[in-house]
């Protein structure tokens, strides 16, 4: 099945991106998805936030942006699943032509803004699933029209919070007209402050779904600061690092790069593993971090984790190699572990970014 998903992959290519993300979401839901065959070593089994992940490769938001097709996505091999971005009210997002693809730079350019069908369908559609085994997360962001965001991220919360494993709190698209100015650490600190009293109204204190915070790439070094200074102060639950970027390097071929919105894929790949390793010592090691931007292999996904990252996440990757590529990553995964004589995923987290020792000489550690 995987070899014929990957060759249905590869005519769908053909077509232009949103048609073929279209029909492969209708061809997945209809259950024509491949399903890994192997167990996952248990070397890349890992526990974060009381959740047990068999593996650290995960599914970024943006591909099942409705949690239309998270169980077969699980089959894929993925070891969780993030759903989103999802807005309070269902949006189409903005006109078409809005997604790109580099082919040259095997990367993408998206300026989808958040089109969805809004938090009702998806509160019904992991409704339906409760109770089925596999991690899935909610990314929840605002309405474009919206004028009070803390609104828009607390309606995300209240309702999703019984039924996602983790919620990821979306201020950093570059799709959405002033979304990124809720990275300033004036704003996030109320922010987030009314998500976690949400969060507590909607299930408790008891094992809540842990609370993440989206961040973008393009952050200037005092950016970066007020951000891990917000995240500790309010002690949310960790980080994803990092979003798409409105950056162009110089590297990139296509004629396509100059389309405005935000790149992924493998030229993300530097700045976004850079910033990960950043706020891994800015926030002195205390939240786990989701490294996300640009993995096409098991190297990229042991790189990030090597900077500080429990958990990876990828997306585009998918467009251009298949389902295959999950169980690839994992399998080269295991084997860089054991080569550099870590028994364990956590043993590897943060290994290139050191961290000061506390006073009985151990350092501190997220993973």
């Amino acid at each position: 099945m995987t070899l014929l998903f990957d060759l249905a992959t590869a005519v769908m290519r053909r077509l232009p991106p949103e048609q073929a993300h279209h029909l492969t979401i209708c061809s997945l839901a209809a259950g024509v998805a491949p399903r890994a065959a192997a167990p996952d070593p248990a070397s890349l089994g890992i526990t974060l936030w009381n959740r047990r992940f068999p593996n650290p490769v995960g599914l970024a938001a943006g591909f099942d942006k409705n949690a239309e097709v998270p169980d077969a996505m699980l089959g894929f091999g993925f070891g969780y699943v993030e759903c989103g971005t999802v807005t309070p009210r269902p949006q189409p997002g903005n006109p078409s032509p809005r997604l790109f693809r580099l082919r040259e730079d095997r990367s993408l350019v998206n300026r989808l803004g958040f089109n969805n069908a809004g938090l009702e369908a998806m509160r019904e559609r992991l409704a339906r699933r409760r109770g089925r085994p596999g991690i899935v997360g909610a990314n929840i962001g605002k309405n474009k029209d919206s004028t009070d965001a803390v609104a828009d991220y607390v309606a995300g919360v209240a309702a999703l919070a019984p039924l996602a494993d983790y919620l990821v709190v979306n201020v950093s698209s570059p799709n959405t007209p002033g979304l990124r100015d809720l990275q300033r650490k004036s704003i996030l600190v109320d922010l987030i402050a009314a998500l976690r009293r949400a969060r507590e109204a909607a299930v408790g204190t008891g094992n809540p779904p842990p609370l993440l915070l989206k961040i973008a790439p393009d952050l200037t070094e005092a950016e970066r600061a007020e951000i891990a200074e917000a995240a500790l102060e309010t002690a949310i639950d960790g980080l994803v690092v990092s979003n798409t970027t409105v950056a162009r390097p110089a590297s990139l071929r296509s004629p396509l790069a100059r389309e405005t919105g935000g790149l992924s894929g493998p030229p993300l790949f530097a700045a976004s593993t850079a910033l990960l390793g950043e706020m891994r010592r800015l926030t002195q090691g205390r939240l786990p971090l989701i490294g996300v931007g640009g993995i096409a292999g098991g190297a990229d996904a042991y790189a990030k984790i090597r900077a500080g990252a429990s958990l990876v996440q990828l997306y585009t990757a998918l467009v251009y190699e298949g389902p295959g590529l999950v169980t690839r990553i994992k399998r080269e995964l295991a084997a860089l572990l054991a080569r550099d004589g870590f028994a364990t995923l956590a043993e590897a987290v943060g290994a290139d970014v050191p961290l000061a020792t506390t006073t009985s000489g151990r350092e501190r550690h997220a993973g």
